[in-house]
Formats: structure tokens, sequence, C-alpha cells
């Protein structure tokens, strides 16, 4: 089993597009979408889910109010505020503490201080991960609560249950939309990953997000490619672009223009492929793919050319 995983320096470079058009391509795979704070693959691929699962992230301090004397001193240890006496009364105070779940990040310094050991730690959800189905095959994908952190142990779940699943169906690829960034989620998406695609545009900033990727990509020794997309908005741009690749020693393996049928496309709810196949942006990507998959055959990435 051999696992792609796309992901750019930052959003909007067309990662997601250009995953769903590798998902219509692929044959024998399952898609993973670790995107777990603002996923979006599934609005192009209309996932059924089929399990249904929470994520417990982290820990969360509940207070026993009938045990509690309202001395204060948990509010002194919470560098968060996440503590106050709004608590209701008990047989020894008017007002008990109260924890805001929202501010609490599960540290336990109010254990440590409180007297009466009214306040334990207990397990907090954070979120859901899925394996659906969809017209292109089985996908696993999350979604993160409302201001919880992502450490990364979400996209690591995501991406276990992916290989779960893929092992089991004997499916020969695993195919991920990664987070964009260079963060802890963008780490635990790329890890053991046969080929990490790494999408820029031609843009101001697209040689300085080019480089933060290809050095993480480097340090985790995990092979890397890059795909220039909108590659004809900005030529000049584009040619510093590739040759920072160059520069780099990392191969660019496709160059996709911009092309209006992918706005197209994305408001029908398709991947390109499904829309716009014979597009000048459509023929681009299914010469990206069998690129891919020539280089994705051969082994795991190393020795690639430009």
């Amino acid at each position: 089993m051999k696992e792609l995983v796309v992901i750019s320096g930052k959003g909007g470079t067309g990662k997601t597009s250009l995953t769903a058009c590798l998902a219509a391509l692929t044959e024998d795979k399952v898609l993973a979408d670790c995107d777990v704070e603002a996923p979006d693959l599934h609005l192009l691929l209309a996932p059924a889910i089929q399990q249904r699962e929470a994520f417990i992230g982290g820990t969360l301090a509940h207070i026993n109010s009938a045990a509690c004397t309202g001395c204060g001193q948990c509010i002194h240890a919470c560098r968060f505020r996440a503590i106050s006496l709004a608590g209701p009364a008990n047989e020894f105070v008017d007002y008990t503490a109260s924890i805001h779940a929202m501010d609490c990040e599960g540290c336990a310094a109010c254990t440590a201080v409180c007297a009466t050991y009214a306040i334990t730690m207990q397990p907090r959800t954070t979120g859901e991960w899925y394996v659906s189905t969809t017209r292109f095959g089985p996908m696993v994908h999350a979604r993160l609560q409302i201001g919880q952190g992502n450490s990364g142990k979400l996209v690591s779940q995501v991406r276990r249950e992916a290989r779960r699943v893929a092992k089991e169906s004997g499916a020969a690829l695993v195919l991920t939309d990664g987070p964009p960034g260079i963060g802890c989620p963008v780490i635990a998406s790329i890890g053991g990953a046969t080929l990490v695609l790494i999408v820029v545009e031609p843009t101001v900033s697209s040689v300085h997000d080019l480089r933060r990727a290809a050095e993480m990509v480097r340090h985790f020794r995990v092979p890397g490619a890059v795909c220039l997309n909108k590659c004809d908005l900005a030529p000049e741009l584009a040619d510093e672009v590739e040759a920072e690749t160059v520069r780099l020693k990392m191969p660019l393996l496709g160059r996709i223009p911009y092309d209006e049928t992918i706005v197209e496309s994305q408001l029908a709810a398709a991947s390109l492929i499904e829309h716009a196949p014979e597009s000048p942006a459509g023929r681009a990507v299914c010469e990206l793919h069998a690129v891919l998959m020539q280089h994705l055959a051969g082994g795991n990435g190393h020795g690639m050319t430009t």
C-alpha cells in the first residue's frame, strides 16, 4: 500500500480541487481528508457517512460543587481564566467554582491546588471522524468542534483509519488531502508517506511557501514533488517558482494553467475531470496524474528528476 499526500504552503492554491481530480482518475484507492479544521473535500465528493465516531482529544476540568469550599485557589492557579465563582451554592458557601469549558485547556493545574479534591479531569470530545462512501470509493474524514485546538491527533486518527480501510479492502493507494501550512496537522499528515505533492501558485509568497514546505518534507525524510497551479497567471513569478524547485532539488511534475472551467466544476459540486476533462486544465491534470502514477509505481519516490 502506498500513500500520496497533497499539501500546500498556504490555503487557496487549489490543493483540494486537484485532490478531487486525482480521486476521479485513480482506481483502487481510499481517500482521506486530513484538513480537519476546515475540511472541504466533502463539498466535491458528497460522502455518505457509514460510520461516525467521537474523537477524544483532551481533558476538561470538572468541579464537584458539593465538595467545593469556594476558596478560589483554583482561580488563581488557572492561567487561562477558565474558572470563576459562578457555581451553585452548597452547605458551605453561597458560590462555588465553575469551569468555562471554552477556555479550559486541560492543564490540570486546578486539581493540584484543590484542598478538597473537588476538581477532576474528564475525557473531552473535541471532534468526530467518519468513514464514508463516495462515487470514487471509500473516504475517511473528520471535523473538529468549534474552538478546539488541532495538535495533529485527529489527523493521525484519520490516517490510521484510512490505512485500515485500505488494508481491509485491498486498495493499493491512500490518496490524502492534507492541511495547508507547515504546522502540527501537516506534519501528522505526511509522516511515512510514499510521496508528498506540494501545490504552489505564481504569487509573491509562493517561493517562500514552497521553501518552507520543502524544508519540512525534507526534514521528515519524505519524498516530495511540486505541482505549479495557475501557472500562466504571472509568468515571471512562475519562472521564479520553477527556479526554486531546481534549487531545492525537488521535481516539478506538473504545470496546470488557469481555467475558468474549474470554477464551473466547483459550482456544479464536481471535479474538473467529471465536468470538463478536455479543458486545458483538465488535460494538464491528466498528464500530472500519469506522471504521479509512474513515480508511485516506480518505488518510494527517491531519485526523481526535474
